[in-house]
């Protein structure tokens, strides 16, 4: 694995480990998930499927900024809005 990719694998490595801190089910169990998924594709030398798994990497950080950023929402609309549903 030629640097530059190992550098962006170590970053998104770290990214997902620090999204992973409020995920809802627990910060162990998403480091957990987190540790077998990389571990699962150790062995992986072939610089385009590595940028293929570093893209779904991404879509994923993604995912989660998402999620965290709707249960905020949620939160804070419950707060000041009085709703019966």
């Amino acid at each position: 694995m030629t640097n530059t990719l190992r550098g962006e694998v170590v970053q998104l490595y770290k990214t997902l480990l620090f999204l992973g801190r409020e995920y809802p089910k627990g910060g162990d169990h998403f480091r957990d998930r987190l540790r077998a998924a990389f571990a699962k594709n150790k062995d992986v030398r072939d610089p385009e499927k590595i940028k293929e798994l570093i893209s779904r990497g991404e879509f994923v950080v993604k995912e989660l900024e998402a999620l965290y950023y709707l249960r905020k929402y949620r939160a804070l609309k419950k707060r000041y809005y009085d709703t019966d549903e």
